[in-house]
Formats: structure tokens, sequence, C-alpha cells
């Protein structure tokens, strides 16, 4: 469920790649990205399969001809350039640009409009930006749906990486793989991680426009079901941990509340064997 990637591995490049993969799988995810950036810089064999296969925190790029800012993820990558949305222009600029069809491009100008919307609703500000490519085989296409929201010292990213498959007459296939960011900072205490989820389902298009709302009702379902998760595993196991270290109520009272329940269930123990 990702561009086409031409590269191909020796069995010791693989055994490298699986051995950087675990390496990062142990380290802070909240330093991800340097973590990645030194690792390719000192194996660059394996550098590209490796940026493409790690998910990492959304860079923010600028398009110089319209001054907007948009996101940037391996998906909207060409070398060191990144695609921009806004204008379909790579900054920096390059030679000899990967371009899309002008049919997929009307899309994702219209699936950038409707995310825009859907940002400034859930968000209340943030970024998003979308990036739609042709794939081989006739109407199919996939993308990916990128959103950030940054205050003080946290960051939210979501990256939703779609593949859209004809089934039969209008049916199509929906699949989705989506990664959940999360970088939480107040004061010294520190919470990051990151979640990923897949799901796959079918809707019925009629008209290409079709497309833009089954994708926006099938990323927004599953943001939904990993904003629940995370506040789930996140929130609610943070909040325990502190609540068994820390207590508001007087700790010599507590004791002699424990001791008196011992005093009591030791004093029924003894009724019952007489």
């Amino acid at each position: 469920m990702c561009k086409p990637n031409p590269f191909i591995m020796s069995d010791s490049e693989q055994q490298q790649l699986d051995a950087a993969l675990d390496l990062l799988r142990r380290t802070d995810p909240r330093n991800v990205a340097s973590n990645l950036a030194l690792i390719c810089r000192m194996n660059q064999p394996i550098a590209e399969e490796l940026l493409s296969t790690v998910d990492q925190p959304l860079q923010v790029n600028t398009d110089l001809d319209n001054n907007k800012k948009y996101l940037c993820c391996d998906y909207n990558r060409d070398g060191d350039s990144y695609r921009s949305p806004h204008s379909n222009k790579y900054f920096p600029a390059i030679d000899d640009p990967i371009e899309i069809s002008d049919k997929i491009r009307q899309l994702e100008v219209t699936l950038n409009a409707a995310f825009d919307t859907y940002r400034e609703l859930y968000f209340e500000g943030g970024l998003s930006s979308c990036y739609l490519w042709d794939q081989e085989d006739g109407d199919n296409f996939a993308g990916v749906v990128l959103l950030q929201k940054v205050m003080k010292q946290s960051q939210w990213d979501s990256i939703h990486v779609l593949e859209v498959e004809s089934v039969s007459g209008k049916e199509y296939s929906y699949k989705l793989s989506s990664t959940v960011i999360l970088d939480i900072g107040h004061n010294s205490t520190k919470l990051g991680g990151s979640l990923t989820r897949q799901a796959e389902k079918k809707a019925n298009v009629f008209e290409p426009q079709d497309h833009i709302a089954n994708i926006g009702a099938f990323v927004e379902e599953m943001e939904n079901r990993m904003r629940a998760l995370l506040h789930e595993v996140y929130f609610g196991k943070t909040r325990d941990i502190i609540g068994d270290i820390r207590s508001i109520e007087n700790l010599k009272e507590v004791r002699a509340d424990e001791e008196r329940k011992r005093e009591i269930a030791s004093g029924l123990g003894s009724r019952q064997a007489l």
C-alpha cells in the first residue's frame, strides 16, 4: 500500500534493514527523525528503503509560488524535493519530476479542499495535505492524507495511506493504513509514541467525486477510532500509574484505615473458626 519502489535488496542489505528497524523500535519514539537520519548517513545502501518504511513526524515546507505551507512525507518526496498540493510543483525544483494524470490531479485538489474543511472543524487549526498518484491498472489509484496539529510542546501527526481498487461495476475497495504519531510535553513530563491500524471497506462510486466522500468518511472514522484508542492506552494508563504512586489522602490516615480493615478481617476469621 505504498508508492512503487524499484529498489531490490540483497540478503545482507535485508538483514541490515531488519536490524535498523529493530533498533528504531527500541529507541525513544520522540527521537525517531534524528535517529533515522543518523542511520541513513551511516548506511546509504538501505537509506531509501528505510525512509519509505519508517513513519516519522511530518515536516513542513513552503510553496514558493503562493507562499502556502504544506506537509511533507515520503509519499510526496522525489529525492530531496517535496511536491506541493497547492501548485503541484516540487520544492526545491527538479528537472524530471514524477507526474500524475490530470484526472487524479483534479481529485487531489478536491480532496485537499475537503480535508482543509475537516481540519478546521475538528482540529481548529493545524495543517492538512493530501496526495494522490496513479496505479497501473485502469481507474485504480493510491494516496495519502496528512494531518498535523501543533500546540505549545505537543504535536499530533496523522498519516493515512490509502489504496483504491475497482472490484466490479461501480463497486470499489478502499484499503487504509493509518498511523498516528503523538508527542506530548508539559514541563518535565513527556509522553510520545505511535499507533498504527489497518482497515478495509467497499463502497459504490457513480461519479469520480464520490471517491472524495468515501475517502473522507473512512479517514474520519479511523481518526475517531484511533483517538479513542490513544486516550485509553496513553492517558488512561498514565492516570492509573500516577494514581498508584501519588495519593491526595493523608498517608497516616490511609495506613490507619488499612490496619483497621486487617483487624476486622482477623476478627471475622476468628469467629468463623469458632
